[in-house]
């Protein structure tokens, strides 16, 4: 027979860990770059945009081309956060996917 209080005492633990684990996700920042280096987008942990920092030169072209810039950087940022995210979930987790869990982005 299952020793269900030792059951419970691992689940507290991990829910302790990944409590600790989301609050260190809020502190993660990730950087997105395009057009060689010209745009850059900083997200903070959860998805939102910190700073969108656009070179002189890139003001010069045309605004349809800023705004692709733009989204790239923003998708490279998005991504680059994803990894960061996963790998400190696989911290708590030890590489173990939780069913239902689902990124703050």
């Amino acid at each position: 027979m299952t020793d269900f209080s030792k059951i419970l005492s691992q689940a507290k633990e991990i829910e302790s860990k990944m409590k600790e684990s989301q609050e260190k996700i809020k502190n993660i920042t990730a950087e997105g770059i395009s057009g060689a280096n010209s745009v850059r987008v900083v997200l903070s942990g959860d998805g939102e945009i910190l700073k969108i920092d656009l070179s002189d030169e890139i003001m010069k072209e045309k605004k349809i081309i800023i705004q692709d810039l733009i989204k790239a950087a923003h998708n490279n940022a998005k991504a680059e956060l994803k990894v960061k995210t996963s790998e400190e979930i696989s911290k708590v987790t030890g590489g173990i996917g939780i069913p239902g869990f689902k990124f703050p982005f």
